[in-house]
């Protein structure tokens, strides 16, 4: 499977030219011969921005109908981070469609930052994605954090051949990479999932600054990851506040030989205690 880390620009409240940017890395990865292009976490108003509240639309809705336009333009899968509008609020939600621009799944983040629950409802779904490619687990950011990897435990025993996780990774702006590498506990948590249940883990954050939210003057520094079934690091995206890129990445998924009981007796087995 070639997958397209769409690691693009995000800003606050901007739909049209977030939009337009999604596109256009949709283009980018389909001439670069991807199968699937995962993009970043709340890519059509940015994560926390208070712009949700009069701008967020139901899925299906504009933003939703402008991906699978260029789904279908590039037959491509794109897996991508939307606010969500729905009767009960507002949702962290991100879609899986297909290269007929078919949505063919939704999630909703279940483990949203306490500094985020101002805007966003708790998620109240999981599942996974059967494609010809290989069967599609996807979850969002902090789905995959210490304490939270029980999301990605059930999307594994699910069947999860691959999990693709929008994100949206910030630190302060003064924050020194040098002094203080990012991304170590992601890479030990997409590590831990990988091993488990032979199953890549991707993540994929934007760029560029937080203009509003309890975050605002943090930056978004993209340095994406990915991880392959056995838990190497198969890929890592440019760090920085203005890392715009679509970094391609082949991965090999592998077939799933066990599941329900018979797979929870080899987790044990290979030392799982839960």
């Amino acid at each position: 499977m070639r997958i397209a880390m769409g690691q693009m620009r995000v800003e606050g409240g901007d739909r049209d030219k977030n939009l337009e940017r999604a596109a256009s890395m949709i283009h980018q990865a389909a001439e670069e011969s991807a199968d699937i292009v995962l993009l970043p976490e709340c890519l059509d108003l940015g994560w926390t921005d208070s712009s949700a509240l009069t701008l967020a639309e139901p899925i299906p809705g504009r933003s939703s109908a402008r991906l699978a336009e260029a789904a279908a333009k590039e037959q491509i899968y794109v897996v991508a981070g939307l606010v969500e509008r729905d009767r009960a609020g507002l949702y962290n939600a991100a879609v899986v469609i297909s290269p007929t621009g078919d949505i063919l799944t939704k999630h909703r983040k279940i483990n949203e930052l306490a500094i985020a629950h101002h805007l966003y409802q708790t998620g109240d779904r999981l599942g996974v994605v059967p494609t010809p490619l290989g069967t599609l687990g996807i979850d969002i950011c902090a789905d995959n954090a210490p304490g939270s990897l029980v999301v990605g435990h059930v999307l594994g025993r699910m069947g999860a051949q691959i999990l693709l996780s929008p994100s949206a990774w910030a630190v302060p702006a003064d924050h020194d990479p040098v002094r203080e590498p990012y991304g170590g506990m992601w890479l030990e948590q997409y590590r831990r999932l990988a091993q488990w249940y032979a199953m890549p883990v991707i993540g994929v954050s934007n760029v560029g600054w937080l203009r509003d939210g309890p975050w605002k003057g943090w930056q978004c520094i993209g340095h994406s990851l990915a991880v392959d079934a056995k838990g190497g690091v198969a890929a890592t995206g440019t760090h920085g506040v203005d890392a715009s890129e679509c970094r391609v990445v082949d991965i090999e998924l592998v077939p799933r030989r066990l599941t329900g009981t018979s797979l929870v007796e080899d987790l044990r087995a290979r030392g799982y205690r839960e």
